[in-house]
């Protein structure tokens, strides 16, 4: 058997790592990226990565609460396209969730077509529904392209993304939020709007309120689904410390038919509770005989509310039935509170104060800075009315400066020939006040040489112009200004020929082409001859010395002309 041949020595230096300590910083690499990236929503504005997302596409497609909506197969294609390339399945539940008004209190997607139920029936396919923003999720939106966020990198760097929305709604307050991390999680309730936008206001009045008096505006959290609280005490501590357990009873009312027999009826159930599980958990408990006194009950809620019918037995005591449903149904749960957000990118467990704190010093950066891209527009405003009011003072350079500077160039078929009495076809439309300066043969390998009256010149290259039509106005040639004077002349010329410019007091001057450089179509050329205040540039033209007769050797004499 051939021996095999020794695999080659690593290069680079190796170290000698504890396997515990290995594995300890690589997890706590993962758990803080995923509690960053993942699981804890931003203080700020209240959200996930994906919800902001999708949020930001949304609005990026235009899906304001006064467009019509799209598809929602749309939204989570460009948003897993775009910002978050992850299953389109957790996108569309993350969609789906925020646009469920029993599991927001206030959504920030309006949805059009099935998006589940409290009886937890499933979306609808996201090809078959359709969303848009909702008036609540467009506040959070307001301001965005006013530079009041930071944009940050997409996953592969070809966009950039808000880092935090502008978030003119406490969100977290308001809706509340709950995400399992490692290590840690987080249940937040979602609290009344009115309540809480009063809470803000008397911070902002007086930074020193105590959290007792911030509870004289804030009663308690606020659910979806409606439900009653027992006791004060879980509520206080959740406000106090971030951490507290409520507990939560359905709401109802209970009614006497004509026959005699009593009937509650639930209005609200607790948060996050099945309706449809609590009715199927009844029916077995009756069916079991935990629950004697229950001769029928029945789901009757509609688009209206909830209503879940429950008959007694003639003879039933309705305070130990009662008693029962509580004890042995979600009719009565605890609801743990964690109020634990990032705050500046690390995760923190916040009191009622705190988390109006932290929003409160968002909306001053926010604001700050939508006030400081206002007054730059403004200044930028007011620099350009500044230079119109100048203009106006003085309207006739003005006009010399934006006239003699444009050119067309045509094909030759666009124009036909005719006989000797023809009046001719329009070749070029031209302003009131201006006219033709030359005819030039465009030639490959030849440049436009043009010549000012106050003898400024420069070359363009025939490639900067594209063929019009001959009725076309054409193209910005030339910057006439006051310095320069009006153009006066125009000539072919290659960069080994000479061109030679007159002036009306009978001066003249000789240069080499490839002495003036080549120019775009916009300058306004370098000065090539210097001439008095009162003379100024009649004609140019290039200089051709085979064209120019030889003189003899006698003085006047023209070759070809001797007697």
């Amino acid at each position: 058997m051939a021996e095999t041949e020794a695999p080659s020595a690593p290069t680079g230096k190796i170290f000698s790592v504890a396997i515990e300590d290995e594995v300890k910083n690589d997890y706590l690499s993962y758990a803080m990226s995923g509690i960053v990236a993942r699981a804890l929503p931003d203080m700020r504005d209240g959200l996930k990565p994906v919800h902001r997302r999708i949020l930001y596409s949304m609005d990026d497609l235009g899906l304001r609460p006064n467009a019509a909506t799209k598809k929602s197969a749309r939204i989570v294609g460009d948003t897993m396209g775009k910002y978050h390339p992850h299953g389109d399945l957790s996108l569309y539940d993350a969609m789906v969730r925020m646009a469920q008004d029993f599991s927001l209190r206030y959504p920030v997607v309006q949805s059009q077509g099935n998006f589940g139920s409290l009886d937890g029936d499933p979306p609808a396919a996201m090809r078959y529904t359709e969303a848009k923003l909702s008036r609540v999720g467009d506040e959070l939106l307001q301001d965005l392209g006013k530079d009041t966020v930071d944009f940050v990198p997409n996953y592969d760097e070809s966009l950039k993304e808000p880092s935090v929305l502008p978030s003119g709604v406490p969100n977290l307050l308001v809706n509340g939020s709950s995400g399992i991390a490692v290590g840690m999680a987080t249940n937040m309730a979602p609290h009344n709007l009115t309540e809480i936008c009063a809470a803000v206001c008397a911070f902002i009045d007086n930074p020193d309120i105590t959290i007792d008096e911030l509870m004289q505006h804030v009663s308690g959290p606020d659910f979806p689904t409606g439900g009653i609280f027992f006791g004060r005490r879980g509520i206080r501590e959740a406000y106090q410390t971030g951490r507290g357990k409520l507990l939560v009873r359905g709401r109802f009312v209970v009614e006497t038919t004509k026959s005699g027999k009593e009937t509650i009826i639930f209005t609200e159930i607790p948060y996050n509770v099945n309706k449809a599980l609590v009715l199927q958990r009844i029916g077995e408990l009756v069916r079991d005989k935990v629950i004697e006194g229950i001769a029928y009950s029945n789901d009757e809620s509609d688009r209206d509310g909830i209503r879940i019918i429950i008959e007694l037995k003639k003879g039933a005591f309705l305070k130990v039935v009662l008693n029962q449903l509580f004890s042995n149904t979600q009719l009565q749960t605890t609801f743990g509170i964690i109020n634990l957000a990032l705050v500046k990118g690390r995760p923190q467990t916040l009191n009622l104060k705190e988390l109006i704190h932290y929003f409160v010093e968002h909306r001053v950066e926010v604001v700050t800075r939508r006030t400081r891209y206002e007054l730059r527009k403004a200044e930028e405003r007011a620099h350009i009315l500044q230079g119109l009011v100048i203009a106006l003072a003085n309207i006739d350079e003005v006009v010399l400066v934006s006239r003699k500077g444009q050119a067309l160039r045509t094909h030759e078929n666009t124009i036909r020939a005719m006989g000797r009495s023809g009046h001719g076809v329009s070749g070029m439309k031209l302003d009131d006040d201006d006219e033709l300066t030359g005819l030039l043969r465009v030639v490959e390998k030849e440049t436009m040489m043009l010549v000012s009256e106050y003898g400024y010149g420069k070359r363009v290259d025939f490639s900067e112009f594209t063929s019009h039509g001959r009725r076309s106005k054409g193209q910005k040639i030339y910057t006439i200004s006051e310095k320069t004077g009006e153009l006066v002349g125009c000539v072919n010329v290659l960069d080994t020929e000479e061109i030679m410019c007159i002036t009306r007091a009978g001066k003249s001057i000789k240069l080499n082409a490839e002495g003036i450089r080549v120019m775009g179509r916009g300058a306004q050329g370098v000065r090539i001859l210097s001439i008095d205040k009162s003379d100024f540039v009649i004609g140019v033209d290039r200089v051709v010395k085979e064209d120019m007769p030889k003189i003899s050797a006698k003085e006047g004499d023209v070759p070809g002309n001797e007697k």
